[in-house]
């Protein structure tokens, strides 16, 4: 059973920098699993905020976030990270990791990211 669990989150100033990580169980990310990291605003829909590759050379970022955020992966360590940098009001949201293996999607328990204005 592939198990994914977030760390990382947690209340800081805007402008302000948080990393978070995801680390899988069973050699999650190592078994060609695409990485990702999902978010969900009170009221709103989940949505996509980031995105690496196996290899980690290609990526794919929402443009809200775009020169702000970067993912990141280690296979070795079989962790995703999420570097968040400049963060905004609008950054607040439960923060969610997937992972994609052959088709399936495996989620993490979403870790709080709260940012102050």
């Amino acid at each position: 059973q592939v198990q994914l669990v977030e760390s990382g989150g947690g209340l800081v100033q805007a402008g302000g920098s948080l990393r978070l990580s995801c680390v899988g169980s069973g050699r999650t990310f190592s078994r060609f699993a695409v990485g990702a990291w999902f978010r969900q605003a009170p009221g709103k829909e989940r949505e996509l905020v980031a995105r690496v590759n196996w290899s980690g050379d290609s990526t794919y970022y929402a443009d809200s976030v775009k020169g702000r955020f970067t993912i990141s992966r280690d296979n070795a360590k079989d962790t995703v990270y999420l570097q968040m940098n400049s963060l905004k009001s609008e950054d607040t949201a439960v923060y969610y990791c997937n992972a994609r293996i052959l088709g399936a999607d495996f989620w993490g328990q979403g870790t709080q990211v709260t940012v102050s204005s």
